[in-house]
Protein backbone atom coordinates (compact mmCIF):
# COMPACT_ATOMS: atom_id res chain seq x y z
CA UNK A 1 0.00 0.00 0.00
CA UNK A 2 1.37 3.27 -1.34
CA UNK A 3 1.82 5.87 1.90
CA UNK A 4 -0.08 8.67 2.02
CA UNK A 5 1.07 12.01 1.18
CA UNK A 6 2.55 14.76 4.43
CA UNK A 7 2.34 18.14 3.30
CA UNK A 8 4.49 20.91 4.79
CA UNK A 9 3.19 24.47 4.69
CA UNK A 10 6.22 26.55 5.87
CA UNK A 11 4.44 29.97 7.15
CA UNK A 12 5.37 33.15 8.48
CA UNK A 13 4.34 35.58 10.94
CA UNK A 14 2.19 37.47 7.96
CA UNK A 15 1.01 33.86 6.23
CA UNK A 16 -2.89 33.84 6.36
CA UNK A 17 -2.85 30.58 7.82
CA UNK A 18 -6.32 30.41 9.68
CA UNK A 19 -8.36 31.27 6.00
CA UNK A 20 -6.32 28.15 4.61
CA UNK A 21 -7.03 25.94 7.72
CA UNK A 22 -11.03 27.05 7.60
CA UNK A 23 -11.05 26.01 3.40
CA UNK A 24 -9.63 22.91 4.24
CA UNK A 25 -12.03 22.42 6.89
CA UNK A 26 -14.98 23.22 4.87
CA UNK A 27 -14.48 21.28 1.91
CA UNK A 28 -13.19 24.11 0.18
CA UNK A 29 -10.96 24.35 -2.93
CA UNK A 30 -7.42 25.16 -1.76
CA UNK A 31 -4.72 25.98 -4.59
CA UNK A 32 -1.96 23.55 -4.84
CA UNK A 33 -4.44 20.79 -1.92
CA UNK A 34 -7.01 20.27 -4.41
CA UNK A 35 -6.87 16.50 -3.49
CA UNK A 36 -8.19 17.28 -0.19
CA UNK A 37 -11.17 18.86 -0.80
CA UNK A 38 -13.37 15.83 -1.07
CA UNK A 39 -11.99 14.93 2.29
CA UNK A 40 -12.61 14.67 5.79
CA UNK A 41 -10.31 16.89 8.06
CA UNK A 42 -9.45 17.33 11.86
CA UNK A 43 -7.64 19.74 13.32
CA UNK A 44 -4.45 19.79 15.73
CA UNK A 45 -3.83 23.45 17.09
CA UNK A 46 -3.23 25.42 20.39
CA UNK A 47 -6.72 27.17 20.03
CA UNK A 48 -8.45 23.70 19.32
CA UNK A 49 -7.45 23.39 23.19
CA UNK A 50 -8.34 26.22 24.26
CA UNK A 51 -11.79 25.55 22.60
CA UNK A 52 -11.74 22.67 24.51
CA UNK A 53 -11.12 23.61 27.60
CA UNK A 54 -13.70 26.62 27.13
CA UNK A 55 -16.49 23.41 26.51
CA UNK A 56 -14.83 21.90 29.85
CA UNK A 57 -15.23 25.25 32.11
CA UNK A 58 -18.12 26.68 30.90
CA UNK A 59 -20.48 23.86 30.53
CA UNK A 60 -18.59 20.89 32.12
CA UNK A 61 -18.50 19.45 28.99
CA UNK A 62 -15.44 16.74 29.35
CA UNK A 63 -14.55 15.52 25.71
CA UNK A 64 -10.48 15.72 25.41
CA UNK A 65 -10.55 14.68 29.59
CA UNK A 66 -13.35 11.49 29.34
CA UNK A 67 -12.79 9.14 32.26
CA UNK A 68 -9.99 11.19 33.44
CA UNK A 69 -10.83 12.97 36.52
CA UNK A 70 -7.70 15.40 36.16
CA UNK A 71 -9.63 18.83 34.20
CA UNK A 72 -7.61 19.34 31.16
CA UNK A 73 -6.91 22.99 32.36
CA UNK A 74 -4.75 21.47 35.00
CA UNK A 75 -2.72 19.00 32.68
CA UNK A 76 0.67 20.05 31.38
CA UNK A 77 1.00 21.38 27.37
CA UNK A 78 2.38 17.70 26.72
CA UNK A 79 -0.31 16.42 28.53
CA UNK A 80 -3.02 18.68 26.87
CA UNK A 81 -1.92 17.65 23.12
CA UNK A 82 -1.69 14.04 23.50
CA UNK A 83 -5.55 14.16 24.85
CA UNK A 84 -5.96 16.07 21.63
CA UNK A 85 -4.47 13.76 19.71
CA UNK A 86 -5.94 10.90 20.78
CA UNK A 87 -9.25 12.40 20.39
CA UNK A 88 -8.88 13.69 16.84
CA UNK A 89 -7.50 9.92 15.63
CA UNK A 90 -10.28 8.05 17.43
CA UNK A 91 -12.68 10.42 15.28
CA UNK A 92 -10.91 8.21 11.97
CA UNK A 93 -10.31 11.79 9.72
CA UNK A 94 -9.00 11.22 6.27
CA UNK A 95 -6.28 14.02 7.06
CA UNK A 96 -5.21 16.13 10.50
CA UNK A 97 -4.17 19.59 9.83
CA UNK A 98 -1.30 20.37 12.02
CA UNK A 99 -0.76 24.58 13.07
CA UNK A 100 2.35 24.79 15.06
CA UNK A 101 2.43 22.16 16.91
CA UNK A 102 5.56 21.83 18.67
CA UNK A 103 4.96 25.54 20.61
CA UNK A 104 4.84 25.91 24.36
CA UNK A 105 6.41 22.48 24.66
CA UNK A 106 9.96 21.54 26.08
CA UNK A 107 12.60 19.69 23.62
CA UNK A 108 11.83 16.35 25.41
CA UNK A 109 7.87 16.24 24.81
CA UNK A 110 9.08 17.41 21.25
CA UNK A 111 10.75 14.68 20.28
CA UNK A 112 8.04 12.23 21.75
CA UNK A 113 5.45 14.06 19.93
CA UNK A 114 7.31 14.29 16.51
CA UNK A 115 7.87 10.35 16.73
CA UNK A 116 3.88 9.99 17.37
CA UNK A 117 2.85 12.00 14.46
CA UNK A 118 5.69 10.58 12.11
CA UNK A 119 3.87 7.35 13.20
CA UNK A 120 0.33 8.79 11.97
CA UNK A 121 1.92 10.32 8.73
CA UNK A 122 2.65 6.64 7.91
CA UNK A 123 -1.12 5.84 7.44
CA UNK A 124 -2.54 8.85 7.11
CA UNK A 125 -2.33 12.72 5.22
CA UNK A 126 -1.11 15.18 7.50
CA UNK A 127 -0.82 18.79 6.55
CA UNK A 128 1.82 20.53 8.55
CA UNK A 129 1.33 24.33 8.89
CA UNK A 130 4.88 25.27 10.69
CA UNK A 131 6.61 28.86 10.91
CA UNK A 132 10.06 26.66 11.66
CA UNK A 133 12.13 24.83 9.66
CA UNK A 134 13.14 22.60 12.26
CA UNK A 135 9.53 21.56 13.26
CA UNK A 136 8.99 19.78 9.64
CA UNK A 137 8.19 16.06 9.81
CA UNK A 138 10.78 13.84 7.93
CA UNK A 139 7.75 11.97 6.45
CA UNK A 140 6.73 15.37 4.52
CA UNK A 141 6.71 14.06 0.79
CA UNK A 142 4.82 17.56 -0.78
CA UNK A 143 6.32 20.94 0.13
CA UNK A 144 4.80 24.29 0.56
CA UNK A 145 5.21 27.96 1.30
CA UNK A 146 2.23 30.59 2.46
CA UNK A 147 3.13 33.85 1.55
CA UNK A 148 0.15 36.21 3.03
CA UNK A 149 -2.93 34.35 0.81
CA UNK A 150 -0.75 32.43 -1.83
CA UNK A 151 0.45 28.68 -1.67
CA UNK A 152 3.42 28.17 -3.48
CA UNK A 153 4.45 24.57 -4.33
CA UNK A 154 8.23 23.39 -4.76
CA UNK A 155 9.35 20.93 -7.12
CA UNK A 156 10.91 19.14 -5.01
CA UNK A 157 12.31 18.73 -1.67
CA UNK A 158 15.97 19.91 -2.72
CA UNK A 159 14.57 22.95 -4.05
CA UNK A 160 11.91 23.79 -0.83
CA UNK A 161 15.21 23.48 1.45
CA UNK A 162 18.04 25.36 -0.58
CA UNK A 163 14.90 28.44 -1.70
CA UNK A 164 14.76 28.72 2.81
CA UNK A 165 18.13 28.64 3.76
CA UNK A 166 18.81 30.55 7.15
CA UNK A 167 20.07 33.83 6.55
CA UNK A 168 22.99 35.52 8.53
CA UNK A 169 21.58 38.33 10.42
CA UNK A 170 23.95 41.48 11.98
CA UNK A 171 23.03 45.05 13.07
CA UNK A 172 25.39 47.62 12.01
CA UNK A 173 25.30 50.39 14.57
CA UNK A 174 26.60 50.07 18.26
CA UNK A 175 23.44 50.03 21.02
CA UNK A 176 22.58 53.08 22.51
CA UNK A 177 24.42 54.20 25.63
CA UNK A 178 22.32 54.92 28.67
CA UNK A 179 21.06 58.37 29.69
CA UNK A 180 22.21 57.52 33.33
CA UNK A 181 24.00 54.54 34.11
CA UNK A 182 22.17 51.88 37.01
CA UNK A 183 25.25 51.25 39.25
CA UNK A 184 25.05 47.88 41.37
CA UNK A 185 28.41 47.72 43.51
CA UNK A 186 28.69 44.26 43.91
CA UNK A 187 30.17 41.93 41.37
CA UNK A 188 27.23 39.41 41.93
CA UNK A 189 23.93 40.28 41.10
CA UNK A 190 21.88 37.23 42.07
CA UNK A 191 22.44 34.52 44.69
CA UNK A 192 20.70 30.84 45.09
CA UNK A 193 22.33 29.12 47.90
CA UNK A 194 20.15 26.03 48.21
CA UNK A 195 16.65 27.50 47.97
CA UNK A 196 14.31 24.95 48.46
CA UNK A 197 10.43 25.73 47.20
CA UNK A 198 7.05 24.08 47.61
CA UNK A 199 3.71 24.60 46.51
CA UNK A 200 0.86 23.07 48.81
CA UNK A 201 3.30 20.14 50.13
CA UNK A 202 4.56 19.47 46.57
CA UNK A 203 8.21 20.25 46.35
CA UNK A 204 9.39 22.08 42.90
CA UNK A 205 12.75 22.99 43.32
CA UNK A 206 15.36 21.21 45.51
CA UNK A 207 18.57 22.47 46.91
CA UNK A 208 19.40 25.87 44.09
CA UNK A 209 22.29 27.05 43.66
CA UNK A 210 22.57 29.74 41.61
CA UNK A 211 24.74 32.63 40.65
CA UNK A 212 24.62 35.47 38.28
CA UNK A 213 27.44 37.90 37.75
CA UNK A 214 27.66 41.04 35.90
CA UNK A 215 27.65 40.67 31.97
CA UNK A 216 27.33 37.39 32.15
CA UNK A 217 24.97 35.58 29.20
CA UNK A 218 22.83 32.86 30.58
CA UNK A 219 20.20 30.05 28.66
CA UNK A 220 17.52 29.09 31.80
CA UNK A 221 16.28 25.13 30.50
CA UNK A 222 14.16 22.83 31.51
CA UNK A 223 10.96 21.10 30.87
CA UNK A 224 7.37 22.22 31.30
CA UNK A 225 6.60 22.74 34.97
CA UNK A 226 10.68 22.33 36.08
CA UNK A 227 10.01 25.23 37.97
CA UNK A 228 11.47 27.69 35.46
CA UNK A 229 8.70 29.99 36.20
CA UNK A 230 8.86 30.22 39.60
CA UNK A 231 12.48 30.84 39.95
CA UNK A 232 12.10 33.99 37.71
CA UNK A 233 9.59 35.56 40.18
CA UNK A 234 11.64 35.03 42.96
CA UNK A 235 14.20 37.00 41.09
CA UNK A 236 11.57 40.02 40.13
CA UNK A 237 10.63 39.74 43.64
CA UNK A 238 7.03 38.91 42.67
CA UNK A 239 7.31 35.54 44.53
CA UNK A 240 7.03 35.53 48.50
CA UNK A 241 9.01 32.15 48.45
CA UNK A 242 12.69 33.84 48.78
CA UNK A 243 11.80 34.61 52.00
CA UNK A 244 13.59 32.91 54.94
CA UNK A 245 16.37 31.35 52.27
CA UNK A 246 19.69 31.93 51.55
CA UNK A 247 19.49 34.36 49.05
CA UNK A 248 20.43 37.59 47.73
CA UNK A 249 19.44 40.11 45.14
CA UNK A 250 21.52 43.17 43.77
CA UNK A 251 23.60 42.90 47.12
CA UNK A 252 20.34 42.47 49.93
CA UNK A 253 19.45 39.20 51.60
CA UNK A 254 16.18 38.33 50.86
CA UNK A 255 13.57 39.91 53.42
CA UNK A 256 16.33 42.59 54.62
CA UNK A 257 13.29 45.63 53.78
CA UNK A 258 14.13 45.49 50.40
CA UNK A 259 10.97 46.70 48.49
CA UNK A 260 9.62 44.91 44.76
CA UNK A 261 9.82 48.41 43.20
CA UNK A 262 13.79 48.49 44.29
CA UNK A 263 14.32 45.11 42.48
CA UNK A 264 12.54 46.25 39.46
CA UNK A 265 14.50 49.64 39.15
CA UNK A 266 17.25 46.88 38.31
CA UNK A 267 15.45 44.62 35.82
CA UNK A 268 14.60 44.58 32.25
CA UNK A 269 11.92 42.05 31.74
CA UNK A 270 10.26 40.96 28.95
CA UNK A 271 7.84 38.32 27.83
CA UNK A 272 5.08 38.03 24.78
CA UNK A 273 2.31 38.44 27.34
CA UNK A 274 3.73 42.13 28.26
CA UNK A 275 3.15 43.25 24.08
CA UNK A 276 -0.93 42.36 24.68
CA UNK A 277 -0.88 45.38 27.47
CA UNK A 278 0.11 48.07 24.97
CA UNK A 279 -3.30 48.31 23.07
CA UNK A 280 -3.24 52.06 22.21
CA UNK A 281 -2.41 54.29 19.87
CA UNK A 282 1.45 54.55 21.24
CA UNK A 283 3.91 55.81 18.93
CA UNK A 284 7.31 53.62 18.75
CA UNK A 285 9.17 56.20 19.58
CA UNK A 286 7.10 56.91 22.96
CA UNK A 287 7.67 52.80 23.47
CA UNK A 288 10.91 53.13 23.74
CA UNK A 289 10.73 56.09 25.88
CA UNK A 290 8.38 54.14 28.10
CA UNK A 291 11.37 52.26 29.55
CA UNK A 292 12.53 55.24 30.98
CA UNK A 293 9.61 55.61 32.84
CA UNK A 294 8.49 51.94 33.53
CA UNK A 295 4.82 52.83 32.39
CA UNK A 296 2.47 51.40 29.75
CA UNK A 297 2.96 54.35 27.46
CA UNK A 298 3.99 57.88 27.86
CA UNK A 299 1.99 60.06 30.30
CA UNK A 300 4.26 63.28 30.48
CA UNK A 301 6.55 65.33 27.93
CA UNK A 302 9.57 63.39 26.64
CA UNK A 303 13.01 65.25 26.65
CA UNK A 304 14.90 66.14 23.56
CA UNK A 305 17.53 63.74 25.14
CA UNK A 306 15.14 61.05 25.80
CA UNK A 307 13.77 61.42 21.98
CA UNK A 308 17.53 61.23 20.79
CA UNK A 309 17.80 57.91 22.49
CA UNK A 310 14.72 56.24 21.52
CA UNK A 311 15.73 57.42 17.80
CA UNK A 312 19.36 55.43 18.17
CA UNK A 313 17.26 52.55 19.29
CA UNK A 314 14.96 52.81 16.81
CA UNK A 315 17.59 53.26 14.09
CA UNK A 316 19.71 50.00 14.78
CA UNK A 317 16.66 48.47 14.87
CA UNK A 318 15.99 49.75 11.10
CA UNK A 319 12.67 51.32 12.88
CA UNK A 320 13.42 55.04 12.38
CA UNK A 321 11.37 55.71 9.42
CA UNK A 322 8.39 54.76 11.52
CA UNK A 323 9.39 56.53 14.78
CA UNK A 324 6.02 58.24 14.29
CA UNK A 325 3.69 54.72 13.26
CA UNK A 326 1.26 53.13 15.87
CA UNK A 327 2.98 50.43 17.83
CA UNK A 328 -0.22 48.24 17.48
CA UNK A 329 0.50 48.37 13.06
CA UNK A 330 3.79 46.50 13.56
CA UNK A 331 4.25 42.88 12.36
CA UNK A 332 4.54 40.67 15.49
CA UNK A 333 8.71 41.02 14.78
CA UNK A 334 8.73 44.49 14.63
CA UNK A 335 6.67 44.77 17.90
CA UNK A 336 9.35 41.96 19.78
CA UNK A 337 12.24 44.09 18.78
CA UNK A 338 10.65 47.50 19.87
CA UNK A 339 10.11 45.56 23.34
CA UNK A 340 13.51 44.80 23.80
CA UNK A 341 14.71 48.44 23.07
CA UNK A 342 12.19 49.22 25.85
CA UNK A 343 13.25 46.58 27.67
CA UNK A 344 16.94 48.06 27.84
CA UNK A 345 16.69 51.55 26.75
CA UNK A 346 18.32 52.38 30.10
CA UNK A 347 20.67 49.11 30.44
CA UNK A 348 19.64 47.52 33.39
CA UNK A 349 22.00 45.31 35.80
CA UNK A 350 20.22 41.96 34.78
CA UNK A 351 17.62 41.61 31.52
CA UNK A 352 15.32 38.88 31.90
CA UNK A 353 13.86 37.53 28.30
CA UNK A 354 10.86 35.22 29.12
CA UNK A 355 10.09 33.07 25.88
CA UNK A 356 10.83 36.33 23.99
CA UNK A 357 10.52 33.99 20.30
CA UNK A 358 7.29 31.85 21.11
CA UNK A 359 5.01 32.29 18.28
CA UNK A 360 7.46 33.79 15.96
CA UNK A 361 8.28 33.09 12.44
CA UNK A 362 12.45 31.63 11.55
CA UNK A 363 13.36 34.98 10.14
CA UNK A 364 11.79 37.17 12.62
CA UNK A 365 13.15 35.06 15.57
CA UNK A 366 16.67 35.17 14.30
CA UNK A 367 16.62 38.83 13.89
CA UNK A 368 15.93 38.96 17.45
CA UNK A 369 18.44 36.36 17.87
CA UNK A 370 21.12 38.45 16.62
CA UNK A 371 20.27 41.52 18.41
CA UNK A 372 20.35 39.69 22.10
CA UNK A 373 23.62 38.33 21.06
CA UNK A 374 24.64 41.74 20.11
CA UNK A 375 23.21 43.69 23.76
CA UNK A 376 25.67 40.45 25.22
CA UNK A 377 28.20 41.76 23.76
CA UNK A 378 28.13 45.26 23.97
CA UNK A 379 26.62 45.52 27.34
CA UNK A 380 27.40 45.14 30.99
CA UNK A 381 24.15 43.87 31.49
CA UNK A 382 23.51 40.26 32.87
CA UNK A 383 21.19 38.31 30.57
CA UNK A 384 18.82 35.46 31.52
CA UNK A 385 17.32 33.78 28.18
CA UNK A 386 14.34 31.46 29.00
CA UNK A 387 13.44 29.27 25.96
CA UNK A 388 11.97 26.04 25.28
CA UNK A 389 13.37 25.23 22.19
CA UNK A 390 17.09 25.34 21.31
CA UNK A 391 17.29 29.05 19.28
CA UNK A 392 19.66 28.56 16.33
CA UNK A 393 22.05 31.21 16.66
CA UNK A 394 21.81 31.75 19.97
CA UNK A 395 24.88 32.50 22.19
CA UNK A 396 24.88 32.13 25.55
CA UNK A 397 28.15 31.47 27.56
CA UNK A 398 26.41 29.55 30.53
CA UNK A 399 23.73 27.15 30.35
CA UNK A 400 21.30 26.96 33.87
CA UNK A 401 19.23 23.62 33.16
CA UNK A 402 16.40 22.17 35.93
CA UNK A 403 16.21 18.71 36.35
CA UNK A 404 12.99 17.66 37.35
CA UNK A 405 13.14 14.63 40.48
CA UNK A 406 9.90 13.30 42.95
CA UNK A 407 12.04 15.87 45.42
CA UNK A 408 11.79 18.96 43.20
CA UNK A 409 13.81 20.34 40.44
CA UNK A 410 17.63 20.41 40.80
CA UNK A 411 19.88 22.70 38.64
CA UNK A 412 23.08 21.72 36.70
CA UNK A 413 25.03 24.55 35.28
CA UNK A 414 27.47 23.65 32.11
CA UNK A 415 29.38 26.02 29.62
CA UNK A 416 27.21 26.37 26.02
CA UNK A 417 30.85 26.84 24.26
Amino acid sequence: MKPPKNYAILTNNTSKTTEVVQKLLGNNLVDKLAGLQPLKGMLFSRSEIDRFMDEEERHDLKILTKGNAQSLKTMSSGEQKKALLNHLLEQNPDFLILVNPYDNLDTATQATLKDQLCKVGQSRVLVQLVSRLDDILPTTTDFLKLERDALHKFDSPDDFWSSNVRATITFGNSIPSPMDQILVEDSVLINFNKVSVSFDGRQVLDQIDWTIKKGEFWQLIGPNGSGKSTLLSMITGDSHKGYGQDMTIFGKQKGSGESVWDIKQNIGYYAPAITDKFRGYHTLEHMVISGLHDSIGLYVQPSDTEKHVANEWLTLLNLQQKKDDYFRDLSVGDKRLVMMARAMVKHPPLLILDEPTAGLDDSSAALFVALVNKVAQESDSAIVFVSHRKEPGLEPRYIYELHPSENGSRGFIKSAE
